[in-house]
């Protein structure tokens, strides 16, 4: 029984991390490098993809949440469909690229406004941190 007990508070303590840590304004993306202290290179497609993302950030604050989501969507399906990047580089873009996939789905889903907000701003940082580590 004590087991079982120790075992619960263990799991209840990941799991409040793992929420608490959405929240945060610094993001950290496990096993996220840079290449030799330089951006990765990745391909244009790419690029322009996360640069329409983070102008629709930027500049569509009136659509409401499935619009919005949408047009996210729609430039990371540009992303997917045109990634011809390898190796590690390809390997990196990943581990920055599913987030902010799940982070768009999750926007679409969203129907308050205060979660939007927090999804949103969420979704910037790691806009963001996809510009500090990638290049074309």
């Amino acid at each position: 029984m004590k087991r079982l007990v120790s075992n619960s508070i263990i799991i209840i303590v990941i799991l409040l991390s793992c929420f608490s840590c959405k929240n945060e304004t610094t993001i950290q993306l496990e096993d996220l490098t840079l290449d030799n202290k330089q951006k990765w290179i990745a391909n244009e497609e790419t690029h322009i993809g996360m640069q329409a993302i983070d102008s629709i950030l930027t500049n569509n604050t009136s659509l409401d949440e499935k619009s919005f989501g949408e047009a996210l969507s729609i430039q990371t399906s540009y992303i997917i469909k045109s990634c011809d990047m390898i190796g590690e580089a390809h390997d990196q873009l990943h581990l920055v690229l599913v987030p902010i996939l799940e982070e768009i789905t999750d926007i679409k889903d969203t129907t308050n406004t205060s979660e939007l907000e927090k999804r949103v701003s969420h979704l910037k940082r790691l806009v963001a941190i996809y510009f500090e580590h990638f290049k074309t």
